[in-house]
């Protein structure tokens, strides 16, 4: 794809710390203080529920500028079925690139091609401010929980947009984030002394 002066293709493995470095650089300090973004996408290259098809990089005038990614998961079901869905992320903009519309496209495109190979729904953890523009809507809509959160805990993160209409109906049930997303600290921790060093920050909204 090609807007103007920007283009999206799939990664290719000689993006890999390039990209690795973007997301450093988009999630720094977001979160947490510092982040451990870069190295899940690190990890879940080599996982397989990684879905390679849908491993997203953009360029604009040869220098990256973005990546998106997604991975298989599923739903339990209350009547016992399994569900297959994806999930999606880290997705992430370079910061001064960051509220210029460029993170909209890259989902846009993502989850276009995303339909286009015939995945039904796609779940993830994000704010409805941004990715309600893209369709996005409340999980608990589709009647679908987010796992080992209490009932009656605040769910307004965990997100759903149907790719092919009328796939949950029907469905209720328990979304599980896979496993490769869960980290070690220490593994974090080890892996970020390989990149130049950068301050870790407590600051204003941060949740962990």
């Amino acid at each position: 794809m090609n807007t103007n002066d920007d283009t999206i293709r799939l990664e290719k493995p000689e993006d890999y710390r390039e990209v690795e470095n973007l997301v450093r650089e988009a999630f720094w300090n977001v979160y947490r203080p510092g982040c451990s973004e870069h190295y899940v996408i690190h990890v879940l290259r080599d996982d397989p529920a990684f879905v390679k098809e849908l491993d997203f990089v953009m360029e604009q005038n040869g220098v990256l500028i973005g990546q998106n990614m997604f991975m298989r998961t599923v739903i339990h079901a209350d009547d016992g079925r399994v569900i297959p869905v994806l999930t999606m992320g880290p997705i992430g903009i370079t910061p001064e690139r960051k509220r210029h519309g460029y993170g909209k496209e890259l989902l846009d495109y993502s989850l276009e091609k995303a339909t286009a190979m015939g995945f039904g729904a796609v779940l993830f953890e994000g704010n409805i401010g941004f990715y309600g523009k893209c369709g996005f809507r409340y999980a608990r809509n589709f009647g679908i929980r987010y796992h080992d959160l209490p009932e009656g805990a605040d769910d307004s993160f965990f997100l759903c947009k149907e790719l092919i209409p009328g796939y949950l109906d029907g469905i209720t049930g328990v979304y599980q984030t896979p496993l490769g997303y869960y980290v070690d600290d220490a593994d974090v921790e080890k892996f970020d002394k390989s990149f130049p060093h950068k301050e870790k920050l407590r600051l204003p909204g941060q949740i962990f």
